[in-house]
Order: structure tokens, then sequence, then C-alpha cells
């Protein structure tokens, strides 16, 4: 059996807006090119510098036979002379010749997109990943490729620390490969971004709205102890609470895209919303608000002890959301 490498397709078609996955796309077909011949010529080619005339250069047979690699970026944004030229090319291309052909989709030069795929090009789907179970896979898939497996509740603790952008997911995962060694819990997520105040305050409201005032509490010790200012609890509780008042009084029926552009946040964020959603009633969300608007006033007012308001805040989430 030959072990020798898949040559890569004479067209391939890179479509859609995620800029992570089509600079993946594009790097894959360098590596694939230079495994079948390391000596091959990839020419990396953006709008502004394909001028008319060069393609008939850079695909002209050579004396020496080395394989070609030809990456046009930005195809939507080609000039009618060299549009043309390219149409012509992804046609007919010719031998020892790859074209790679990046295409963020839409509707500006979609003609070309289209005259691709009925040339017989493999299309790389590189559609916005959106959907925040579609983040969670990604997550995941970056961690077996490294070799490490994560659970749900691991994934989820990252995409919460994180925030939904695929290229600061990727890093992350990346970085947390880097740095840890064996299993990689929740837990281990949240210590690893805790000299993040922004994302320690949050997960303090995130334990407080679902309900586990002790472990809030704990956290909130730990968060203070670590540097976080005592303002920006009061307002991650503040904006949590918010969330939830508004995701309880969006229309239903509709999709997690919908109801995210309604509400004006991430859908990671909504699916993470709608889990802390239940137990709460409008009398209860009432009260938690009431709550956080005295801690609010205290901390901002010099109470003697901002840390007992942030406690007496959380207690009385708990109790909030338990009567309700």
């Amino acid at each position: 059996m030959s072990n020798a490498p898949a040559p890569l397709p004479a067209l391939t078609l890179v479509l859609g807006p995620e800029e992570l996955l089509a600079e993946r796309a594009v790097a894959a077909a360098r590596r694939a090119v230079r495994a079948v011949d390391p000596d091959a010529d990839v020419h990396d080619l953006a709008p502004g510098t394909l001028q008319s005339g060069m393609l008939d250069e850079l695909t002209s047979p050579s004396l020496f036979a080395e394989r070609r690699l030809l990456i046009v970026r930005a195809a939507q944004d080609l000039s009618q002379p060299v549009l043309g030229e390219v149409e012509a090319l992804v046609k007919n291309v010719p031998e020892d010749v790859c074209v790679l052909l990046v295409h963020p989709g839409g509707a500006k030069g979609k003609a070309l997109a289209d005259t691709a795929k009925k040339a017989g090009a493999v299309v790389v789907d590189c559609a916005e990943v959106k959907k925040a179970g579609d983040k969670l896979t990604f997550i995941a898939g970056e961690f077996r490729a490294a070799g490490r497996r994560v659970g749900q509740d691991t994934a989820r603790a990252l995409l919460d620390a994180v925030g939904g952008d695929l290229r600061e997911l990727a890093a992350a995962c990346s970085q947390l490969c880097a740095d840890t060694t064996g299993a990689i819990d929740a837990d281990e997520v949240r210590r690893y971004y805790a000299g993040r105040a922004d994302v320690t305050s949050f997960h303090v409201a995130d334990l407080a709205l679902e309900g586990r005032t002790p472990e809030a509490l704990e956290r909130l010790r730990w968060a203070l102890a670590c540097g976080a200012e005592p303002v920006m609890v009061v307002g991650a509780l503040a904006n949590s609470l918010r969330g939830l008042a508004k995701l309880g009084s969006a229309p239903r029926g509709l999709s997690q895209g919908d109801l995210a552009r309604q509400l004006g946040m991430p859908p990671w964020k909504v699916d993470s919303l709608r889990r802390q959603l239940r137990g709460w009633t409008p009398d209860g969300m009432a009260k938690a608000l009431t709550a956080v608007a005295a801690a609010d006033a205290a901390v901002k007012g010099g109470a003697v002890s901002t840390a007992y308001a942030l406690e007496r805040a959380l207690v009385d989430i708990g109790a909030a959301r338990r009567d309700g």
C-alpha cells in the first residue's frame, strides 16, 4: 500500500466569511502541495497585485515541470479584466497547476464562485460559526486535534470566559494545552482566566443567578483577594439580571439567532441565560434587582465594608430565586 500524500485538487473553492477557517484551508493547501512536491511554486495573489496577463505567465508550462499553487484571495474584489481571466482559468486548469479561490460568500462575485462549482471545484465550507452548540463542537475539536479531551462543561466554561470569537477560542485552546498537563476541567479554565477581572466577576454572577449561593460567595472572596473591583462585580450582577429580564420578556418561538439579534447579545450568551432563567419568576427578578441596586449604592457610596455589601447581595439574590 502506498503512503504517498494525496495530491491537492486542481481547483479548490474556499467559501465563507469565517476568516480563521479560510486561513486554515489556505495553510492546508500549502502543506498539501509541498508534501507532493517540496519545490512547488506557491503564488499568493490579492486583487491589488493580480494584474491582467499575470495568470498566463504564472500558469505557462515550466521547463522544470514543478507543481504550482495559485491562491487567489478576495475573489469577489477582482477587477473586470482579471475576473475574465480567472474564470477562463478555473474552467481549464493546466496540468501541474492547482488553483485555490478564496471567496467570503454573498452576492458580490457570486458568478465566479458558481463558475468554480460548475467546473468541479472542491468546496471548503467556511460558513460563520454562530450557534453556541457549534462553537462548543469547535472547542472540543481544537482540544482533540491537540491530543486532549474535554467535557461539555469545560468547553462551556471556556466559551463563557473567552466569548464567541473563533480566533480567540482557538488561541485559548492552544494556550491551555501548552500550559497544562493532564485533564482540563471547568475549574482549570476558570483558574486560568482568573486574572481577567471581567471573567471573574461574571462567573460570580453566573453562580448567583443559578442559585449556587455558597459557591458564589466563595468565588467572590477569592475574586476580591485577586484584585477584582467591587464595582465590576456589581456591574456583572446587574448586567446578567438585565439579560435574564430581557430574555424572560422576549417573544416565544424565535430561533436562537433571531432571539440573539433582538436581545442584542451573542447566541452563546442567550444559550447560557436560558439555563439560568429556569427557576426565576418576575417577582424574584424584581427582588434581585433591588438587592443589586442596594449593593451598587453601598459600593459607590463608600460603605464601611464593600465585601459585606456584595455578600449581602449574593445572599439576597439566592433568596429571591428560591422565593420565586
